[in-house]
């Protein structure tokens, strides 16, 4: 656990207040003591001879006070670009806290409001995506259980109609029991697809697998699998957030990629379990919809790290790094 650092007794107001003081003050005595020791004079009234004298003075009196008071304020400055490109669903983006004088407390404050902010929205996000799972299962069920039921009955009932109709009835009736017979499939693809039941019957790698083949008959593009089987034990909720990134993965490639080719892998590296989508589309600037923030967040959940690169022309790749405890011997 992160040590917390003690509350200061002065505000970082009032503690920045008191540095220009001091740097200020610092300043005009150095000048007041030079001009002290130092041979030159000034008249009254000034002299010609004086003024560069004076001007030269004023110059490094206000220079040091410039590269005193920059450097004193420069934590301020990374904060500011900090407050403009933080994101939440990209962790710890810091400031490191030494070196930073009397600004460390305000440094310090809002690395420490940024790790309050992050988990709040982790535990948000996992009732958020828990609930979401929940609904996915109970969709599933009612177009398993009774959409699924009703078209099977609907299909015995039109066998029973071909085997009694007329014979010029029997082919319309054919062709009527074979749209329905193809409703029944799309529904259970996409019961299977609401709740990966196989994820749990037969583990991640046979779940992967069937989703790159589902994924192969609704699309053009040729899948080359890399499916390690002997990984490290992910965890269950580990495990649903990989299915979850490669199926999103997959659908935007359908959806948007136009590619010809995708390669779907998941093995160990030494950043950890790493899954990875690639595909040799269109590429080119992305806007993050829903679904990719939908990724990010979920990868956030088990303390992964999630990379989109998509250059013009390159295709995209998406990389997920799982981290994973070292073995014990």
């Amino acid at each position: 656990m992160k040590e917390r650092r003690p509350v200061s007794a002065r505000s970082p107001a009032q503690a920045l207040f008191r540095r220009l003081i001091v740097i200020n003050g610092l300043v005009f005595t150095v000048g007041t003591l030079v001009l002290a020791v130092s041979p030159a004079t000034v008249s009254a009234p000034v002299l010609l001879t004086e003024i560069p004298v004076l001007t030269i003075g004023l110059a490094l009196m206000l220079s040091a006070n410039a590269v005193l008071l920059r450097r004193s304020l420069a934590p301020l400055v990374a904060l500011t670009a900090l407050m403009q490109r933080v994101d939440l669903l990209r962790s710890r983006d810091r400031l490191a806290e030494s070196g930073n004088g009397d600004l460390t407390d305000v440094v310090a404050t809002f690395n420490a409001m940024l790790d309050r902010l992050e988990a709040e929205r982790s535990t948000a996000a996992a009732h958020a995506l828990a609930a979401q799972e929940g609904e996915r299962q109970r969709i599933a069920r009612e177009l398993h259980d009774e959409i699924g039921q009703s078209l099977t009955v609907v299909l015995l009932g039109l066998k029973r109609a071909v085997d009694l109709a007329p014979e010029e009835l029997r082919e319309e009736l054919h062709n009527i029991q074979e749209t329905v017979r193809g409703s029944l499939d799309e529904v259970r693809q996409v019961a299977r697809r609401l709740r990966p039941g196989m994820l749990e019957d037969l583990g991640l790698i046979a779940s992967l697998n069937a989703l790159a083949a589902d994924f192969g008959e609704m699309s053009d593009a040729h899948v080359t699998r890399r499916l390690e089987s002997h990984l490290p034990e992910l965890g269950e909720e580990a495990e649903l957030v990989v299915y979850r990134i490669a199926q999103e993965g997959l659908t935007n490639v359908a959806r948007h990629a136009r590619a010809t080719k995708v390669e779907l892998s998941l093995c160990r590296q030494p950043d950890g379990v790493v899954l990875k989508i690639a595909d040799n589309g269109r590429g080119g600037p992305m806007t993050e919809g829903t679904g990719v923030r939908g990724m990010r967040e979920r990868a956030l959940l088990i303390g992964a790290r999630l990379t989109i690169t998509s250059p013009p022309g390159g295709g995209t790749t998406v990389r997920l790094a799982i981290p994973v405890r070292p073995e014990r011997n």
